[in-house]
């Protein structure tokens, strides 16, 4: 099993090749959540995240016939970058699969790192499928797998992000009570955990998952790795089915405090990040951030240190994260309602069921009939969100029969 010694030596072999990122008192969140908050900013890193350590690391371990046979890996984005990093500057053929759902940022940056050295081959929707064909491609190729996080050289590389974190703490004086670490297949818990529990055990290492993909959850709860039927990709660097069987193993040894953060919430921590501290964070960089809101009361009065692990985020999925954040919000909301049609429908909607300062941000015929009433999908947006329960009495007023979409994935998903 991965020691703390292993860190220790991957450090050794990274410290001229990655980044020693900042770890940052921040004041605003600090005051918010009226605890001492740190932030290890792996967002700048030289891939924008902290997969560039493990790839490298487990890279370089590599005999010179592993090598030259060429490199493949699966990724939904950093970890491919990390590779395609390395291998530039090894000179060492890569292939890489990524999922088709892959931001094009992400994709682009895989060329932009790998250049001339790296083939890139999208396939399946999720990363357990491009995963599946990654590891069908090594074999028939006879090439070298770098698995992104079932792989001991891998949770090394990514471990020493805790020893930077404790190397300055140390050198600062400043005493953590626990470090906030997202969780997707487990890389990077493991090596962080495993370097805390062994240097300073009285650090609690608190293990952060997007809620739509609760893979290390559910493999505590089984008692081993299970593939989880559906995930939630939005916050696609943790959004993995089913985690490594060392990655568990590690976490479930180290790990006691496991917790989950809504996709909105998630959102809603971008967006502030970004326009109130100018920090640009994936979703799955900021879900240690969002997890200080669900722990707000359990980190009162103590020193935590929140891993940004990314910054990798495509500015075109902005739209998207201002929809989740005002839905988990309550702020934005969307119906079916039954329409009469005729002149006039509409505006005694708005005049009889809108509060004064509500907005309607959609309004679309479902399906247009001959008969009196249609269905309509219609968004509207509260003033305040404390006005929903008498907006709901007002529309059930106006059509008894009508949905909420609030809750009900599958028509929201159809629909919306």
């Amino acid at each position: 099993m991965l020691r703390a010694k292993d860190i220790t030596h991957a450090h050794k072999v990274l410290k001229d090749v990655v980044v020693n990122t900042p770890l940052d008192y921040d004041h605003y969140l600090s005051e918010k959540y009226h605890a001492k908050i740190y932030l290890k900013k792996e967002n700048m890193q030289r891939v924008r995240s902290f997969k560039l350590r493990g790839a490298y690391y487990a890279i370089s371990q590599l005999n010179e016939e592993e090598r030259q046979r060429g490199v493949v890996c699966a990724s939904a984005g950093n970890h491919a970058q990390g590779v395609a990093y390395t291998c530039k500057e090894m000179k060492i053929p890569a292939t890489i699969f990524m999922p088709i759902t892959t931001p094009q940022q992400k994709i682009g940056q895989v060329r932009f790192f790998g250049g001339e050295f790296v083939d890139i081959k999208l396939v399946g929707d999720t990363f357990d499928a491009s995963a599946k064909a990654a590891l069908d491609y090594t074999k028939a190729e006879n090439r070298t797998f770098i698995d992104p996080f079932d792989n001991d050289d891998v949770q090394a590389g990514q471990g020493t992000v805790a020893y930077e974190i404790l190397d300055e703490a140390k050198r600062e004086a400043i005493d953590f009570d626990a470090v906030l670490v997202p969780v997707g297949g487990g890389g990077l818990i493991s090596g962080v955990s495993t370097y805390i529990k062994e240097s300073q055990p009285t650090i609690e290492v608190i293990g952060v998952e997007a809620n739509g993909a609760r893979s290390m959850k559910a493999a505590f709860e089984a008692g081993g790795p299970v593939k989880l039927k559906e995930i939630d990709k939005f916050a696609d660097g943790i959004a993995v089915q089913k985690v490594g069987a060392s990655t568990y193993e590690v976490t479930q040894k180290n790990v006691q405090n496991l917790i989950g953060v809504d996709e909105g919430l998630i959102s809603e921590t971008i967006i502030d990040l970004y326009s109130k501290q100018g920090i640009v964070a994936e979703p799955a960089g900021a879900a240690s951030v969002a997890a200080l809101e669900v722990l707000s009361e359990y980190i009162k009065g103590k020193t935590i240190c929140c891993i940004i692990s990314g910054g990798n985020n495509d500015i075109n999925r902005m739209p998207e994260m201002e929809e989740r954040a005002l839905i988990y919000d309550g702020i934005k909301h969307y119906f079916v309602v039954n329409f009469p049609q005729r002149p006039g429908a509409l505006r005694e909607f708005v005049n009889d069921i809108l509060g004064p300062n509500d907005d309607i941000t959609r309004f679309e015929y479902i399906k247009r009939a001959s008969k009196g009433t249609g269905p309509v999908l219609i968004g509207i947006s509260l003033a305040d969100k404390h006005d929903y329960a008498s907006l709901i009495n007002r529309i059930e007023q106006f059509d008894p029969s009508f949905i909420n979409l609030n809750g009900n994935e599958t028509l929201y998903n159809m629909l919306v």
